[in-house]
């Protein structure tokens, strides 16, 4: 019978080490070794314990172990089934629902007192009543810019913070049936003498801005011909951009538009003279659970029909823009 010692010394080791099947192993341990190979009887011996983390080397012993018999951890560490986000919402008694907390009648908070206010705060509790009695809401502040990230990543259950529902995004989300649709519309000064109507934005010389990350920003791209594009990515860098005048206007939907009139005494509201383009908003969730997104759904169905869809929006006046269909 032949055997094969393979005597490692006493090494650290750090970095991702490839054994047999498997890719990638990654540890750290300080010991003295010799491994065994015996096609009939595989074993490792640990020759002079010296390990500096006997945790990390008990798993390297363990991996080893696997290499030589030929398993990949892959299959023999796999993790079970965590089930469908249902159960573990449920579970867990908690609904962790990302937001935009600047959006003004949607999911804002209050800078002074620190408080949620909007139709999707108000909406998400009644999601969580809906779960079950016992079950939470936990918002997660996010963006449009980090949106696929943080729901992807598993940073939140659902984005509940009227998500519009666009081609690219769809790519890597799944969106509810909408519960709110808005056309785009503009803001300016009431000062700014170049613009005057829908007509005066897209001229040579006018510079329009927009939200990194909004659905606004591949819209406008497409559609300005004449007028300069900018796109800052820091908050509220748009409204300083029209405010200072390096901007003469800057495009948002219908709730925003409403904040920008509520809370200042500069802005000025610039509508299309007809539909420019409508776009839905709905609920982000990551794909892949079924269970999960019917859940919801039946949610959305549910809030139309027995009126809370509408309650919500004419507490914050947005009945204007609620998605009956």
């Amino acid at each position: 019978m032949h055997y094969s010692p393979i005597d490692l010394g006493r090494a650290e080791v750090t970095s991702a080490y490839p054994l047999n099947h498997f890719a990638h192993v990654s540890w750290k341990a300080t010991m003295y070794c010799t491994v065994v190979s015996n096609p009939s009887s595989p074993s490792i011996h640990l020759v002079s314990p010296d390990v500096a983390d006997l945790w990390f080397a008990s798993r390297l012993l363990a991996v080893m172990a696997l290499a030589l018999a030929g398993i990949a951890p892959s299959h023999a560490q796999a993790p079970p089934s965590l089930g469908s986000r249902l159960d573990r919402v449920i579970e867990a008694k908690v609904l962790r629902v990302c937001i935009w907390p600047d959006y003004y009648g949607i999911t804002y908070r209050n800078p002074r007192t620190q408080l949620l206010s909007g139709i999707d705060v108000d909406l998400a509790q009644e999601l969580a009543r809906d779960l079950g009695g016992q079950v939470k809401v936990q918002f997660i502040d996010s963006s449009f810019a980090k949106l696929i990230d943080d729901v992807v990543l598993d940073r939140c259950d659902i984005a509940m913070f009227a998500v519009g529902i666009t081609a690219a995004r769809a790519e890597k989300l799944r969106f509810t049936q909408p519960h709110l649709k808005s056309d785009i519309f503009a803001i300016t000064t009431q000062s700014n003498r170049r613009i005057k109507e829908w007509a005066d934005i897209d001229k040579p010389g006018v510079v329009v801005a927009v939200a990194k990350g909004t659905y606004h920003e591949p819209i406008m791209r497409e559609r300005l011909k004449n007028a300069t594009l900018v796109a800052p990515a820091t908050p509220f860098a748009r409204e300083q951009e029209v405010e200072s005048g390096r901007a003469d206007v800057f495009m948002t939907d219908y709730p925003y538009s409403q904040r920008m009139l509520a809370n200042t005494d500069w802005a000025r509201l610039i509508t299309p003279p007809s539909t420019f383009h409508m776009t839905p908003y709905g609920y982000a969730m990551k794909p892949g659970d079924d269970r999960w997104f019917n859940r919801v759904e039946r949610f959305m169905g549910d809030i139309k029909r027995d009126g809370r869809l509408l309650a919500a929006a004419q507490r914050q006046k947005l009945e204007f823009i609620v998605a009956k269909d």
